[in-house]
Formats: C-alpha cells, structure tokens, sequence
C-alpha cells in the first residue's frame, strides 16, 4: 500500500489500546470546547473563544496568577500574594457552583494553586510557586515527544476521533505527518516553557516567573490552536469537483 506508513505491523494490542485512548483524548477535547472548532468549515470568534474557555474560563486562568504578580511585585509579600491568588480561585469555584455551571476547570485550576501556594510557604521560595506547572510542561512535552517516537503522535489519536476518522489517518502519509507535524509543534509549546521558565526557577527570579507563565500560557495556546485548526481543516478538505 503506497500510502502506508508502517513499515512493520505493530502489535495485535496497539491499535487497540491507541483507539480507547483516542477516544478519551477527544472526548476531552470535547469538553474543553474544541469539538465545535473540528465541526466548524470556518473559524469564528465565538468558537475560539469558547475553545479558550469562555470570559470566565479566561478569567480563572488569568486573574490569580496578574494578581500574584501585581502584588508579589509591588509589596514583596509572598503570603499576601498567594494568600489573595488563592482567594481569587476559590471565589471562581464557588460562583461556578452557585450558578450550576460546569465546574471542573474551576476545581482543576483551584487544586494547581493551592498546592503551588502551598509549596510556595512551605519553602518559604516564591520561585516554587511555579513547580508544578514545570512539571506538568515537562511530563506533557515527553508524552508528546515519546508519541511521536513511537509513531503514535497524541495530537492525530485526538484529531482522528474528533473528525470520526478513527486511526484511518495513520495509513494516509499525508495526514500522518500532518499529525506528527501537529504533535512535534504542541511539543515544542510545553519544551518553549521549560527551556524559558526553567533558567528563570534557578535564578529564583518570581516576577518573570510570573510574566513568562502568563505571556506563555493563553496567548500562545489560542496561536497554536488556531494552527491545528488551519492544518486539521486542510488534510480534512472534501475534494472539489
């Protein structure tokens, strides 16, 4: 088969365990709001902000790391900034609950602040703060890395299931390197974020810490979004007659 990309079978397992885990990859994808941006033949500006999580969904993800910045920057204060990033979180949780909305990036996002916040007065270091958003980067970026390797990219096992193309996709060369192209470009966001933020842990500088992680964060996951939406929709195209 001239479009093959195998060289050799794989084991009787593999496909199976890679289409159950496909599955659950879109089925989170779903979730976060990205299954309408695989539907879409045109990218709107609702869509992609509801990819981003909403104006709430932004907010939770912004405010309580800008508001530890301000005042970590200003009154270099570890407890009065982490103590008031925490409070942010919680309150978000809360108004997400009273007004029964989905939950679940609230909860996410108030667990990773308080473990940090409660890292961070542990060590007494407000650089460490930021610890488990380096390891997250880390164990991410190697997933992806060792997907790749393997020739499983994670990326097209969420696409392929997303656009009900199952693992089809892996015996189209064409769509397979897009998806090893996808991959390797996901990959290269989380390395981007070790390779800036990691120097910066080291030399316990926190307000970069903190500038990185925000400029590296949402901006950089709607550029990279919009990109896999351009590629995905471009070796998705129906042939024109």
């Amino acid at each position: 088969m001239s479009e093959n990309t195998r060289n050799e079978p794989d084991d009787e397992q593999t496909p199976e365990v890679a289409a159950t885990f496909g599955n659950q990859l879109a089925d989170a994808a779903r979730k976060a709001g990205l299954g309408k941006l695989a539907d879409d033949e045109k990218l709107s500006p609702r869509d992609m902000l509801a990819a981003l999580g909403g104006i709430r969904g932004l907010a939770e993800t912004i405010v309580p790391g800008l508001v530890f910045l301000v005042i970590y920057t200003f009154a270099k204060d570890l407890v009065w900034a982490l103590g008031v990033s925490v409070a942010l979180a919680v309150v978000f949780t809360i108004v997400r609950v009273i007004g029964k909305t989905p939950v679940m990036q609230a909860v996410a996002g108030l667990i990773g602040v308080v473990v940090s916040a409660a890292l961070a007065l542990w060590t007494g270091r407000g650089e460490d703060n930021f610890v488990l958003g380096l390891i997250t980067n880390a164990v991410y970026a190697t997933a992806l890395l060792v997907s790749m390797l393997v020739r499983w990219p994670l990326i097209g096992l969420a696409v392929g299931y997303l656009m009900g193309d199952g693992l089809a996709w892996r015996e189209n060369k064409r769509r397979f390197q897009a998806m090893q192209l996808l991959t390797a470009c996901w990959f290269g966001l989380f390395a981007a974020r070790l390779l800036v933020q990691l120097p910066l842990y080291f030399a316990g500088n926190v307000e970069g810490l903190a500038i990185t992680k925000l400029l590296m964060g949402v901006p950089l996951y709607a550029i990279l979004l919009l990109v896999s939406w351009l590629i995905v929709k471009a070796v998705y195209a129906k042939p024109t007659r």
